[in-house]
């Protein structure tokens, strides 16, 4: 029997999501978790693995069992041996050739900046603080050169593993409540740091050192060195990962 599972987590104090020796990671406590409550050596398979520090709202999982439960029963049981910064939200029984990865149509990733002068410590975990005003307008407007299938060479990092760079932006919505900026980004699929290096190229844009067509020749450049800083984990959270029919927990 394969079960998809959906997970939230606040990733301040984890190593990332794929397991480590460490063992301070989100895989390795939920993995854990799962094996004490159903006796049974488990490995999960997750729909996109975060950095440390990154958060998660719509994580997706799956793994095989023989163990035979109620929904609610696996639902009950793994939540209560996982610490509070990791939950299980729902949990499905799904065909034995649903991938959690590779089902995946689309993913959705959210960036949340602190716009203001003065740093929050409430919000310091899920955002990041910068004091200079950024023009949204800007941001904006260099968002649509982001949009369609583009060679994202520019915008991955050294240690990126993906076979190929060529990824599909379906959607990108800018827009801010108070001082918080929240981006969104919907693709196919992302490369490794490629939201955060599109949050230094959104940085520069928004406060007037490159000009809002800049986006596009770093795009065009397919060269790493010209684009913007990596920006921080904290600020990103994984929002939600698209099945199509295939789900339809949520």
């Amino acid at each position: 029997m394969r079960l998809a599972l959906g997970v939230e987590y606040d990733g301040t104090d984890w190593s990332g999501w794929q397991s480590q020796p460490e063992k301070n990671t989100i895989q390795d406590c939920l993995e854990e978790a799962i094996k004490r409550f159903s006796l049974q050596e488990i490995k999960v398979v997750c729909a996109g693995r975060t950095d440390a520090g990154v958060h998660a709202k719509g994580q997706v999982i799956h793994f095989d069992t023989s163990l035979k439960r109620e929904r609610y029963s696996w639902l009950r049981g793994i939540n209560s041996l996982l610490p509070a910064s990791i939950n299980v939200k729902w949990v499905q029984t799904v065909s034995s050739d649903f991938h959690a990865r590779f089902s995946a149509k689309s993913r959705k990733y959210s960036y949340s900046i602190l716009n203001q002068k003065v740093r929050s410590s409430l919000n310091r975990n899920f955002t990041t603080w910068i004091a200079v005003p950024l023009d949204l307008n800007r941001i904006s407007n260099a968002a649509r050169f982001l949009l369609g299938v583009h060679d994202f060479s520019a915008f991955r990092s050294s240690e990126c593993q993906a076979k190929s760079p060529i990824r599909k932006i379906i959607r990108v919505n800018v827009e801010k409540n108070n001082s918080i900026i929240r981006i969104e980004i919907e693709a196919n699929a992302f490369l490794h740091h490629m939201v955060r290096n599109i949050m230094g190229c959104f940085f520069e844009i928004g406060r007037g050192r490159k000009p809002i067509a800049w986006i596009r020749d770093v795009i065009n450049s397919r060269d790493r060195s010209i684009c913007g800083k990596t920006f921080p984990p904290e600020g990103l959270c994984l929002e939600t990962v698209n099945y199509g029919d295939l789900l339809n927990a949520n």
